[in-house]
């Protein structure tokens, strides 16, 4: 009952009136009236208490991952499961207000078993996770004397991700131990893809024989199938509030998360088991992608969700990334630095030494504030910006140096990396060209298969 509009109130009022003049002027027509009059409500409310069970929802996302900055539409659908129409629908999404206003509409009657589908657009340019919903329901009769709210339980999550570039195939070193242009292939006597060994078949390649096999069973054995070498990768992304300058999607950390999803993916796509790292210590594994061109969307999922809830750190330096390195960092490293100081160059000298090939992308974090304005008074003084000196020291310890301000492009500057490795001659950014560069001293020398006497490996 206290669902009543104003009308249906009303009409139950002046039924109650009619009813009273009646039975005291003693008109049995008055009588009618007031009975129709108060009828007309409650019968509202019955129907309403009927169909108020019989509404169902359901929502879809398109995508259910959007990048930042791109619209994602959401698809809602309400089915009608009695056996009589409904009146006045009124449907109100709850969205955060970052996504933008509450989508309202309004369905005029859904036949029985019927059901109508309506949508709306979302967009943010902030990363994160934002729940969408529960789906209130208003539901009215076609006299608009009762109306009643339901509110259902369900809701969905949109994932805002950060924007992914698409980065050109470059040749770097260490690729020959796994996927990439050589493809490289090798038996695989343990691991995660064991191998069983069955009977020697006539046709089967004798290079596949299992010599431990075939001496414990007197005969000859093979092995069914050769396994590729995986190559590892490490993303290392800076989250270090005092190493990032600048606020929204506007600052230089935002320009970093975008970089390391695409790097990351780029990398899925190569072939590489992904793992992204960040100065904190916390790591995201992600399994490699079929080497031919499509990266496993399970792994590109799982880093992309990671990246699109990280969020600056109280840490002050690299240490905890390096004890992570330090259990198993070999393969390929690419870390996207903010600012640093003298003793965090030092620590990424001692990664270099752990792994064998490293590309640093070193943001220049002054770059990313605002344009007329000071920087803010508030946030903690880091080192300065990106000189020579720091571009020297990193490549002296073997880092492949790519130098990135507030108006380089990712794309531009990773196609640089393999003239960076392959040739030794790299040269930084434009805007960050400060003093003379380093030049190697001696060539760079691209590393050999290992060859035994008498075996053919590679």
């Amino acid at each position: 009952m206290r669902g009543l509009t104003t009308r249906g109130r009303s009409f139950l009022a002046a039924g109650i009136t009619a009813a009273l003049c009646a039975y005291v002027l003693g008109q049995p027509a008055l009588l009618k009236i007031a009975l129709l009059l108060a009828a007309l409500p409650l019968v509202s409310v019955l129907m309403l208490m009927r169909t108020r069970y019989r509404v169902a929802s359901g929502r879809r996302l398109s995508p259910s991952r959007a990048p930042a900055g791109q619209e994602a539409r959401v698809h809602l659908r309400v089915d009608n499961v009695s056996r009589v129409p409904t009146g006045l629908l009124m449907l109100e999404d709850k969205v955060p207000y970052v996504l933008g206003p509450r989508p309202r509409f309004v369905l005029d009657r859904v036949e029985p078993r019927g059901h109508r589908e309506v949508s709306y657009r979302v967009r943010s340019d902030l990363r994160g996770r934002y729940p969408l919903g529960p789906l209130q329901l208003r539901l009215g009769d076609p006299f608009g004397l009762c109306e009643l709210t339901r509110s259902f339980t369900a809701s969905d999550t949109l994932t805002v991700v950060p924007r992914v570039q698409r980065l050109a195939a470059v040749k770097l070193t260490g690729e020959w131990t796994g996927y990439g242009d050589s493809h490289s292939r090798a038996v695989a006597l343990a691991g995660e893809d064991d191998v069983v060994p069955r009977e020697y078949r006539h046709g089967d390649d004798l290079r596949r024989v299992h010599w431990r096999s075939t001496a414990k069973y007197g005969e000859l054995m093979v092995r069914r199938e050769e396994q590729p070498l995986r190559s590892r990768a490490t993303v290392l992304l800076d989250t270090r509030a005092a190493g990032h300058r600048g606020n929204g999607p506007a600052s230089s950390f935002e320009w970093a998360v975008s970089a390391a999803a695409s790097i990351s993916l780029h990398l899925l796509e190569r072939g590489y088991a992904v793992r992204l790292l960040t100065d904190t210590g916390d790591a995201v594994t992600g399994a490699g992608g079929s080497g031919l061109g499509g990266a496993s969307e399970e792994a590109a999922g799982l880093l992309l969700d990671t990246l699109a809830m990280v969020q600056l750190s109280d840490g002050e330096g690299l240490a905890r990334a390096e004890e992570v390195l330090r259990l198993g960092g070999e393969g390929l490293v690419v870390a996207l630095l903010g600012s640093l100081d003298d003793e965090q160059l030092a620590e990424l000298s001692r990664l270099r030494r752990r792994t064998a090939t490293a590309v640093a992308v070193l943001l220049d974090s002054p770059s990313w504030t605002l344009r007329g304005q000071a920087a803010d008074a508030a946030v903690p003084a880091g080192p300065g910006p990106v000189g020579s000196d720091q571009v020297r020291l990193l490549r002296e310890a073997g880092w492949n140096v790519l130098a990135a301000g507030s108006g380089d492009s990712l794309p531009e500057l990773w196609a640089r990396a393999d003239r960076s490795v392959v040739t030794g001659s790299f040269q930084p950014a434009e805007s960050f060209q400060r003093g003379e560069p380093f030049q190697r001293s001696e060539p760079f020398q691209e590393p050999q298969p290992f060859q035994e006497s008498g075996r053919d490996l590679v």
